[in-house]
């Protein structure tokens, strides 16, 4: 839903759906919403997309090392037993 949505379009949005009535308060609801939007990302504590693919990257790697660690751990066990 937000993929592509900054922080700044979304509070443009939500101060261009008040009613034209509060148009004159638009720039100050605009300021609000963005203040409170930045606060509410913030308590949230979330990673960004470049660091999220970042990690899965190192995620991978990490298993692959293991699989291949298990296959020789299991590879020399099965030696010891052998003997």
């Amino acid at each position: 839903m937000f993929d592509k949505i900054s922080l700044n379009d979304l509070a443009r949005r939500l101060a261009e759906a008040v009613p034209t009535d509060f148009h004159r308060l638009q720039d100050d609801l605009e300021k609000n919403f963005r203040a409170i939007l930045q606060g509410s990302f913030a308590k949230m504590n979330l990673v960004s997309r470049e660091e999220f693919e970042v990690q899965t990257a190192v995620l991978a790697r990490t298993r692959e090392q293991l699989e291949r660690l298990e296959a020789q751990v299991a590879e020399l066990e099965k030696q010891i037993v052998s003997r």
